[in-house]
């Protein structure tokens, strides 16, 4: 049993460490970490600034520290047969991508009984929730080339926003619209949040709360698209084919779908939300 953590780096050698503190903590820790040398996994949000988010990469950089992102969202097994089907060709030219999130957690008097702290967050739906959804959108359909992003708080009691729409042009120019509240859905919500939707030239696709896929030949029926969904685990067991997948990657050295560098990409969109929302224009990613 160690005091803190800069002491349990001092007397143990480790593999790697896996940081799960809050995020105003992470740079201190990484800091710590790469001092020592330790390859790093770190929960999401990276920090709560882009300058934050920088300095970790640029330290682990410096260091030749592996930097790992715990962002399990891709790892749901719904997203990952998606993806399949993305790379059979099974749609065509993707032009569009659409999430409605609905979760009833954030309304009430005392909301996020779970997670209380999340009351006080300046910054919340979009930092701590929506993070998720666009970096599966970068997953399935490629870079984010430009936000423009709507904002408010619904609940009074709250410190940050509980509801937002986001609009997004992709590298490739398919679209994305995230539209998402904390207040109107189920407690707890579904397993998949809500329901996803995916369109190309030849050929769509939905996601039923439950994970559930069904693709629609333009002219033909909807039918039913069968794939195992895991039955354990959190959210498709995504955290397990998370874990699996970091655990490979240190080691054997290989790169991780999520390496610090590579989810820069997700923060800065994540960011350039808030600074769309703020100024109420589009705001096109370097």
């Amino acid at each position: 049993m160690y005091a803190n953590a800069e002491e349990l780096l001092h007397h143990e050698r480790l593999d790697f460490v896996d940081i799960v503190t809050r995020p105003d903590t992470h740079l201190s820790l990484v800091e710590l970490a790469v001092a020592h040398g330790v390859p790093i996994i770190c929960q999401k949000p990276m920090a709560p600034t882009w300058e934050e988010c920088l300095r970790m990469v640029e330290l682990c950089r410096a260091a030749n520290v592996r930097l790992l992102i715990h962002e399990n969202w891709r790892w749901q097994a719904w997203y990952r047969e998606v993806r399949k089907l993305i790379g059979a060709d099974a749609f065509g030219r993707i032009f569009h991508l659409g999430f409605c999130m609905r979760s009833g957690d954030g309304r009430g008097t005392e909301p996020y009984t779970v997670q209380p702290y999340f009351r006080a967050m300046p910054q919340l739906l979009i930092y701590e929730t929506l993070v998720h959804f666009l970096d599966t959108f970068r997953f399935l359909a490629g870079e984010i080339a430009t936000v423009f992003c709507q904002t408010r708080r619904v609940n009074p009691l709250i410190a940050g926003e509980d509801y937002a729409v986001i609009q997004l042009g992709f590298v490739n120019e398919a679209h994305g619209l995230i539209d998402a509240n904390r207040i109107s859905g189920a407690v707890p919500p579904e397993v998949a949040f809500g329901v996803f939707t995916l369109e190309g030239e030849r050929a769509a696709l939905r996601m039923t709360p439950q994970g559930e896929l069904f693709i629609t030949q333009y002219g033909q029926p909807e039918y039913r698209h069968d794939y195992e969904i895991p039955s354990q685990g959190y959210k498709g067991d995504s955290v397990f084919a998370a874990q699996q997948h970091y655990a490979a990657c240190l080691r054997d050295g290989t790169m991780c779908e999520t390496e610090g560098a590579e989810y820069l990409k997700t923060v800065q969109a994540m960011f350039a939300c808030y600074e769309s929302a703020s100024t109420g224009q589009l705001i096109t990613l370097g």
